[in-house]
């Protein structure tokens, strides 16, 4: 079992968890339902790739809360990632490559569960104009009883909209 500290705190001589709180915060990499949250976090990113969106929900909890798609600062709901990615996959490919993902399962503490890390790169290509972007990405995916109940996307907001064609014209100046 690898422990892994995620806060500044007070280390115990006995298994080196740290403790916050009188609780030690303990992350593990090995837990019993790791691969099978990897496999469900991979079936979402293989149905993506597949244009398949009723897949990709299928991965999702009914009462899923995603974060950063989008460059939304709301939550969107399982309806809503449908729209999204409805919307998206008619208009563009996307091909994931140089993609890796890490289980880990927290304990006592205030992200405690069960999670899949996961980086890549997505290239994204238009299907009328041909035009091709790509988009390094890292997606946290929170998993319980064999769903995932939880996304928060991070991947560059302007790289998208600046490969896209389009520019930010900054404010005039006040004098």
């Amino acid at each position: 079992m690898l422990l892994i500290s995620c806060k500044n705190g007070e280390e115990t001589k006995d298994n080196n968890a740290e403790v916050v709180d009188d609780k030690a915060i303990l992350t593990t990499l090995e837990f019993d339902n790791a691969e099978t949250s990897l496999q469900l976090v991979q079936n979402y990113v293989q149905a993506l790739q597949e244009g398949d969106v009723d897949k990709m929900n299928a991965q999702l909890d009914e009462k899923v809360v995603i974060l950063g798609l989008g460059g939304s600062l709301d939550s969107l709901t399982i309806a809503d990632h449908k729209d999204y990615y409805t919307t998206s996959t008619s208009q563009n490919t996307h091909a994931i490559s140089q993609d890796l993902y890490l289980p880990v399962k927290v304990e006592n503490n205030w992200n405690e569960g069960e999670w899949v890390l996961s980086w890549g790169t997505n290239t994204i290509t238009n299907k009328e104009s041909g035009n091709k972007f790509d988009i390094p990405y890292h997606i946290v995916s929170m998993v319980e009883n064999g769903k995932i109940v939880y996304m928060r996307y991070f991947y560059d907001m302007l790289n998208v909209v600046s490969k896209q064609g389009y520019t930010i014209t900054p404010p005039e100046a006040a004098e």
